[in-house]
């Protein structure tokens, strides 16, 4: 089995940049765009996403990541900044430490290429590279629809903007992670898990890199599950710091993808995991699944936003070394 040192993204700002950003005149982070924000932020924006670049490179990871420096809104930063979209006031989600505010959808969801130019900017800086976006069932979940009328129509919505997002991805992309923790924290009721395997099934099919179906905050429910694992991804991703136990069920129960992802360093715990602790995850995980896998993703199973930026750069090369020396 291949093991393959990457993160789900949604990293910290480093205190320089955070300081310098809001010292720039007239600056409100998020309410700005790619393509309209001044030569000065631009500017910024760059150096943050270079120095995210360099840590990860430096830390051995396989597939880098631009680091979404901008996305103040973490998953909902699509919608955010989307014209035909209304941000609304702060929501919190899960638990406290997790918040956006909320995307008022009011007209038709049209291309904006904002997450491509990002990337396309990345692509210049690593090879490896990975793009992560917010799944279609979670950021239909995470918004509130004023315009196409209904839930299904509105989540297939949301599914064909992230498919014309995606479909415009450099291709330098490798590997896609859609992230979807409201399948997990917001299970769709019968009839509408299908609909959601379909919707990632769209977004999936934009795209030639290898896509990851990243859950977590738990374990997903048996049915949804397995209407996940209908959808045409290369690997879902199973979160062995929330449940592992649940995760391991799903899968040896009921089977998953040739290749998986597994979340086994805490995306929003300062406690860093050695190494060895690191290995030792997969390897359990590994003794409870029949088959094996072609390949295992090793990755934090949340974004790291809300970590102390050392402990941040600590978890990355943890993950980096994890992979650099696998006991035979």
């Amino acid at each position: 089995m291949d093991r393959i040192a990457t993160t789900a993204g949604l990293y910290p700002l480093p205190d320089d940049a955070r300081s310098r950003l809001s010292d720039l005149k007239g600056h409100q982070k998020h309410d700005l765009v790619t393509g309209d924000e001044p030569a000065e932020v631009e500017a910024a924006y760059e150096d943050v996403r270079e120095e995210y670049v360099t840590l990860q490179t430096e830390a051995g990871l396989d597939r880098v990541v631009e680091g979404q420096a901008r996305w103040d809104d973490m998953l909902a930063h699509p919608l955010t900044v989307h014209d035909n979209v209304e941000t609304g006031g702060i929501v919190r989600y899960y638990d406290n430490n997790n918040f956006y505010r909320d995307p008022i959808v009011e007209g038709e969801l049209t291309f904006s290429g904002d997450l491509a130019a990002d990337l396309d900017a990345a692509s210049d800086l690593t090879d490896g590279l990975q793009a992560v976006v917010p799944g279609p069932y979670t950021l239909s979940e995470l918004a509130t629809d004023e315009h196409y009328g209904n839930d299904s129509d509105f989540q297939a919505a949301v599914a064909e903007f992230l498919a014309g997002e995606v479909e415009a991805f450099p291709d330098a992309v490798e590997t896609v992670f859609v992230l979807e923790p409201s399948l997990v924290t917001d299970p769709p009721d019968d009839g509408a898990d299908e609909r959601a395997s379909d919707a990632i099934d769209e977004v999936a099919s934009a795209t030639d890199a290898d896509v990851v179906a990243h859950t977590y905050w738990g374990a997903l429910d048996e049915k949804v599950h397995a209407h996940l694992l209908d959808a045409d991804v290369d690997a879902v991703g199973y979160d062995l710091v929330s449940n592992h136990d649940d995760n391991a069920y799903n899968v040896a129960e009921y089977g998953t993808k040739d290749d998986v992802a597994l979340g086994v360093v805490d995306g929003q715990n300062t406690l860093v995991e050695s190494p060895d602790t690191i290995r030792e995850r997969v390897e359990w995980f590994d003794d409870r699944v029949p088959g094996g896998f072609d390949a295992a993703y090793l990755t934090p199973n949340t974004g790291l936003f809300y970590l102390p930026v050392n402990r941040f750069e600590e978890k990355l090369a943890a993950l980096g070394a994890a992979t650099e020396e696998v006991p035979a």
